[in-house]
């Protein structure tokens, strides 16, 4: 049970890091493309204000020229940089997509092995049920047996000492003193014993309690 429950945990947290790293890669994600859409913008209004300054004073042309120029060479290598930082981006949010699946694959594997392990469990109990249940039931006929020998060896001794026929048949009150204890023996399996007559072997109600002829 603890293997299980530690199994299934370990699954919970993979899935977990996992839903995470996505969620990080996704923003950066949409943070690069918000980056790389200003800067284009950027981009595109410096090209504007140079178009629009070659047609103003040749003077300050040249200088705000050189200065655009200078500017629009820091934008291009910073929209680079983002571009390079998108498709780094994108590579995450794949790897982590990836990993993910990976994680759903491996729960789903889990299930399916716990229930495996589940159904053999329920076997082997079942087994173990149907071999205790077996050897009671032979401890039982043991006994069984054991103790109808016990009343036949009676039987025959009182038969021996009041000088009794093969048909004559004792009560059980006449077998106690030729018991232990002076006790007449109960079958562990609930069934009833006849002591029948002194040339038949005694018997049990219950199937398969018998002594063999």
């Amino acid at each position: 049970m603890n293997l299980k429950r530690w199994s299934a945990w370990a699954c919970l947290a993979l899935v977990l890091v996992a839903e995470a790293c996505l969620f990080r890669a996704t923003r950066e994600r949409d943070l690069a493309e918000g980056d790389s859409r200003r800067a284009q913008v950027q981009w595109q209004q410096a090209q504007t204000e140079l178009e629009e300054l070659k047609n103003s004073n040749a003077g300050l042309q040249a200088a705000e020229i050189s200065r655009l120029r200078k500017q629009n060479e820091i934008l291009t290598n910073k929209l680079a940089a983002l571009q390079l930082s998108f498709t780094e981006a994108l590579a995450d949010f794949s790897q982590v997509t990836q990993q993910l699946a990976n994680a759903r694959l491996a729960i789903g594997l889990q299930g399916n092995h716990l229930a495996e392990l589940q159904t053999n469990l329920v076997e082997l109990q079942s087994q173990k049920q149907r071999i205790a249940v077996a050897g009671v039931a032979v401890l039982n006929q043991s006994t069984c047996l054991n103790n109808l020998r016990l009343i036949d060896g009676a039987k025959q001794q009182w038969a021996l000492e009041k000088n009794k026929g093969s048909a004559d048949r004792p009560s059980v009150r006449e077998l106690l003193p030729y018991l232990k204890d002076n006790v007449f023996p109960i079958c562990p399996a609930g069934g009833i014993y006849f002591i029948n007559a002194i040339e038949d072997l005694p018997t049990c109600s219950v199937r398969g309690h018998n002594l063999p002829p």
